[in-house]
């Protein structure tokens, strides 16, 4: 039987197939998917870990426990575990545990485009690169027999194409459903599982044993492939580069690489002797293209191939055409369709409760420290609001440093309820430990919104939709010692009361100060929808000022004011959700609530 999948739910497939029986991730594009698909499985516990290292360290701790484990992540994730995955080489596995790293050439939505193959190098453990949804599926599986056979944790390299894009996938579901016995006893090994120095000394050897063993495999590793075609041309490829130089380099001869750390280094030089150009074809940096000339290969790559951004048809092709390749000159490039498809911002959602957030921090002219989330969207029009932003936790920790510089400017580090949890709470630690005077902005929608509503700590709700002990954000900031005279609470859509709380926490410039906002992301079960608001235009004069919530639903008439010839203001009842922010920040009340609901 074959079912449709995307690269992530193939992913979730595989490691079911492949007898995971622990998983654990944080959110983040475009890994979110794989586990939600992996917690329909039966026999699996499937968990939202408060950051990436967190469910790195669980999944470690279940895999020594002897479970097959996996942790999922975007790349920048990757660099929050990297701690214990560093070591994690050096300890080993008990059971079979995979990394899925999901890269996101062309920074879709990331604040990099980094190339996580070199973690694998780093840390002298395997890398495979899938190519399409069935090999997601299969490669999965093999890795978990692969960890287990080196001694290793395995990573899976995804990228966003992959991620997201769909194929057939062959499923062989079981006649019976699975059920998890339980483990046995745990083995005790601390020379193994124990990382202090004197162990560290001597699993470092074993480390460089196992990848020399590992580069050996690569020779005859199943996963990678010769294509032979026509010799004039090789092409050295994976993942879903290879899907581009296989569409463009049509007829020509392959190397399809499944295991690109190690790489089979005695396959390269025989493809190589029995072509007469060598061309390698990856996505962002030229990590295979590297150790080929390292084996002293002359190769074609990124002077022709771009480092920046996705790969795409058009890319690939015009790299081939500039190096002289003899490659088909014509075929599709985005410019031929014709269409002209309208550019589409990012913007806050209609209701959104950061709305009222940097509205007023336009309003007050505050220098602002941002985080990842989205209430990243500030910097953008009509806001333009947010002065730094770095990584995930990051706000409180640049406000505090700014603030110890000596920056003479009032700052406000905005953070989530999800990225608070995440890495927020050192943030803030530091800063009231080291008696910083920074002002913390927590901005607590209810859900980990930009990744497309996941459960947090502060919700109450696991994965599996079992009922938990939410943790509240108020208390957790008054027991790190915030005092009641420094800790304002606010709500979303009371423009002015968040105003007077900014002001208040503000003002205050010889202690740290704490401002917490609630209001439920629109997409949350517990949002409310309030009758839709409406403009009068007898009475708007279209100053403009409500355009500066940045509503979608706000809309400029076709209707002009006689007297300044500037247009009147008009809102769409079908985007509208009535949450009134446009209505409090209308000098002229003309905009009013209707007696209809909103969308």
């Amino acid at each position: 039987m074959k079912r449709l999948l995307s690269g992530n739910e193939a992913i979730a497939l595989g490691a079911w197939e492949g007898g995971v029986r622990y998983a654990a991730a944080y959110p983040g594009t475009p890994s979110t998917e794989i586990m939600p698909a992996l917690a329909q499985y039966a026999g699996v516990k499937a968990e939202w870990s408060s950051n990436e290292k967190v469910a790195l360290d669980a999944v470690i701790g279940a895999s020594f426990s002897g479970a097959r484990a996996l942790a999922a992540m975007k790349h920048v994730g990757v660099n929050v575990a990297s701690d214990s995955l560093m070591t994690l080489s050096y300890t080993g596995v008990g059971a079979g545990l995979v990394l899925v790293s999901a890269d996101d050439p062309g920074a879709f939505s990331s604040q990099n485009e980094q190339d996580n193959r070199h973690y694998a190098r780093f840390g002298k453990f395997p890398c495979l690169e899938p190519a399409d949804s069935q090999e997601a599926k299969d490669f999965t599986r093999f890795a978990f027999e692969l960890s287990e056979r080196f001694d290793a944790p395995v990573m899976l390299r995804s990228t966003t194409r992959l991620s997201h894009s769909k194929g057939a996938v062959e499923v062989k579901m079981p006649a019976e459903p699975r059920e998890s016995g339980p483990l046995p006893p745990f083995e005790r090994n601390p020379r193994k599982y124990v990382m202090i120095p004197a162990h560290a000394r001597l699993r470092h050897p074993e480390v460089e044993a196992r990848a020399w063993a590992l580069a050996e495999y690569a020779e005859d590793c199943p996963l990678n492939r010769i294509e032979w075609g026509d010799k004039r041309v090789g092409v050295i490829a994976g993942g879903v580069a290879y899907q581009y130089a296989r569409e463009i380099f049509e007829g020509f001869s392959f190397l399809k690489l499944g295991m690109t750390y190690p790489l089979p280094a005695q396959m390269m030089r025989d493809f190589a002797a029995q072509v007469a150009i060598l061309v390698v074809v990856e996505e962002l940096d030229p990590f295979i293209e590297e150790q080929a000339r390292a084996l002293g290969l002359d190769v074609i790559g990124k002077e022709f191939f771009p480092a920046a951004g996705e790969l795409t048809l058009a890319r690939v092709r015009k790299g081939a055409i500039e190096a002289g390749l003899p490659v088909d000159d014509v075929g599709f490039e985005a410019s031929d369709v014709g269409l002209e498809i309208p550019s589409r911002p990012p913007a806050f959602c209609p209701s959104c409760p950061h709305r009222s957030v940097y509205y007023n921090l336009r309003k007050l002219k505050l220098l602002v420290s941002g985080d990842i989330g989205c209430y990243a969207i500030g910097v953008a029009p009509p806001f333009e609001e947010t002065d730094m932003l770095i990584s995930m936790g990051a706000s409180i920790g640049m406000a505090h440093g700014a603030k110890q510089a000596g920056c003479p400017d009032k700052i406000v580090a905005t953070i989530g309820d999800s990225t608070f949890f995440h890495t927020g709470l050192p943030e803030l630690a530091n800063t009231i430990y080291n008696k910083g005077v920074a002002c913390t902005l927590i901005l607590d929608n209810g859900t980990t919104a930009m990744t497309g509503g996941q459960d947090n700590p502060a919700t109450g709700i696991t994965l599996q939709g079992e009922t938990t002990n939410p943790i509240d954000i108020e208390s957790v900031v008054r027991a790190m010692g915030i005092a009641d005279d420094d800790l304002w609470v606010a709500d979303a859509l009371d423009v002015k009361g968040v105003e007077q709380a900014i002001r208040a926490a503000t003002a205050i410039d010889d202690r740290p100060t704490v401002v917490i906002v609630n209001g439920d992301c629109v997409f949350t079960p517990r949002f409310e929808r309030r009758p839709a608001v409406a403009v009068d235009p007898d009475v708007c004069n279209g100053c403009g000022l409500c355009f500066r919530v940045g509503c979608p639903a706000i809309l400029k008439s076709e209707q002009v004011d006689e007297k300044r010839k500037r247009p009147l203001a008009q809102i769409d009842p079908l985007l509208c959700t009535g949450c009134t922010v446009c209505l409090q920040v209308c000098p002229r009340e003309a905009i009013h609530e209707t007696q209809g609901e909103g969308a």
